[in-house]
Formats: C-alpha cells, sequence, structure tokens
C-alpha cells in the first residue's frame, strides 16, 4: 500500500487524521509516534529502505483502526460475494462476469444487500 514513495504530506495528513479520530495516543507507542513524527521535521522524502519499511508498518497500523465498520464490510464480505456470483455467471456462459468481483459499485451493492437481508 505504502511502498511506492511515503511523501512528508501523506504522513502528515495521517497524522491529522489519527489526532482528530484520536487514535494516535491510544494505538502508537511513544516510539512510533516521535518515529512519525521526527520523519515528518527531518526528511523530505523518505529514501532508506528500512525506515520505509517501519513508517509503512506504522501506518498500516492506524489505517486498520481507522478504517471504518462499513469499509470493512466491503472488504471482507462484499468483494468474496462478488467473486462468488461473478463465477457462477462465468459458469453460466456470461464472459463480462469476469470482471464483476473488481467493480467496486457491484461490491457496495451486494454489501449493502447482505446487510439487509432479514
Amino acid at each position: 500500500m505504502f511502498r511506492d514513495m511515503i511523501s512528508v504530506s501523506r504522513l502528515v495528513q495521517v497524522r491529522r487524521k489519527a489526532m482528530r479520530r484520536r487514535v494516535w495516543y491510544n494505538v502508537l507507542s511513544r516510539i512510533e509516534r516521535s518515529i512519525l513524527n521526527l520523519t515528518i521535521r527531518c526528511v523530505n522524502k523518505i529514501r532508506s529502505a528500512i525506515l520505509t519499511k517501519i513508517v509503512t508498518v506504522i501506518l498500516t497500523k492506524l489505517n486498520e483502526v481507522m478504517e471504518s465498520q462499513i469499509e470493512k464490510m466491503l472488504r471482507t464480505v462484499g468483494r468474496s460475494i462478488a467473486q462468488k456470483v461473478s463465477k457462477i455467471a462465468q459458469k453460466w456462459g456470461n464472459k463480462s462476469a469476469a470482471t464483476w468481483s473488481k467493480h467496486k459499485g457491484f461490491i457496495k451493492y451486494l454489501t449493502i444487500m447482505d446487510l439487509n437481508k432479514p
């Protein structure tokens, strides 16, 4: 997710979002917060592979906590239902069904339908 190039502006955005959602101090240790704060202050671009790995782990941890319940449902429930429906439609001969499992609108529709079933 963050492996390409982690910019300082991205780190500032994540820190701001985490502080607004009140997870900055609850989720991260003092050392993790210090690493991100020092990286923001001292670095323009992260070039070190070791620092990139450490910052990626911290950002992944923050993103998992800040992810909304609906986003989790889309990622887990919706995607698996879309894959099943896509495979069934492909077996029936629908060639365009191969792309259904990657279509965000279709995944969102199936997730909402699953949430509202009796």
